[in-house]
């Protein structure tokens, strides 16, 4: 510590920013600060590093606290950096982003920190750079579901083609041809149809589909890069 004792200290924060998809639209989710500075105020999910925590580490103990899920998808999204971007003290917050099922997360925990869902594109007024931490993990999203599955970590594990259309829809806040939809996704060879229906909302009922983890690193294994495209770029 003496070697370092000239150079100036300050904190290091986590900030998670949490999608989540209802079946209708992609999801954040908010809590209301209960602590000064901008107390009662909606805030991203956040807490600082401690000692002998990773970064990683520091962030899916949040996230955890949070949901009480552990395991999810869970990247590093960018480091937020600007001197007075907190007014109470110097503060370097790591952002990082996560994906989850609405309907696994504990939902105690998450009443028991006054949190809530809101629209992607319905957010109220957020803390200090938080909107700018929101749109810059929206762009990432939407550049990895281009181009990667990481779509179906919003989904449960059984999910219909019209939630899949749905959920890819709302991410890039746009309407999609239902067949041209259809053929592509099908057409890439991950998604297995387990022969069950959803009768939810007809008698008919749509078929559940399940994507293939195995297949589909099968094929990245064989180089075929292009394998997952979703949507037309």
């Amino acid at each position: 510590m003496q070697h370092y004792q000239d150079q100036d200290h300050f904190l290091v924060a986590l900030d998670c920013i949490i999608f989540g998809f209802d079946g209708e639209e992609l999801k954040l989710l908010l809590i209301k600060r209960d602590f000064e500075p901008e107390r009662g105020n909606w805030s991203l999910m956040g807490g600082f590093l401690q000692k002998k925590e990773s970064l990683d580490t520091a962030a899916g103990r949040i996230l955890n606290n949070l949901t009480g899920i552990k395991d999810i998808f869970l990247e590093q999204l960018h480091a937020f950096g600007e001197v007075n971007r907190d007014p109470e003290e110097r503060t370097i917050s790591i952002a990082y982003y996560a994906l989850i099922d609405v309907n696994s997360h504990d939902k105690e925990l998450v009443k028991q920190h006054s949190a809530s869902w809101f629209s992607i594109h319905d957010l109220p007024e957020l803390i200090f750079d938080h909107q700018q931490m929101v749109e810059a993990a929206l762009k990432r999203l939407r550049h990895k579901a281009a181009h990667e599955p990481v779509g179906f970590e919003l989904l449960p594990d059984k999910f219909t083609l019209p939630q899949l259309q749905k959920l890819y829809e709302s991410i890039y806040n746009t309407d999609l041809d239902k067949r041209n939809f259809r053929r592509r996704v099908l057409s890439m060879g991950v998604l297995v149809n387990t022969k069950e229906k959803q009768k939810n909302y007809s008698k008919k009922g749509a078929f559940l589909y399940k994507f293939d983890e195995d297949e589909y690193s099968k094929k990245l294994d064989n180089g075929d890069s292009t394998v997952f495209k979703p949507i037309k770029n």
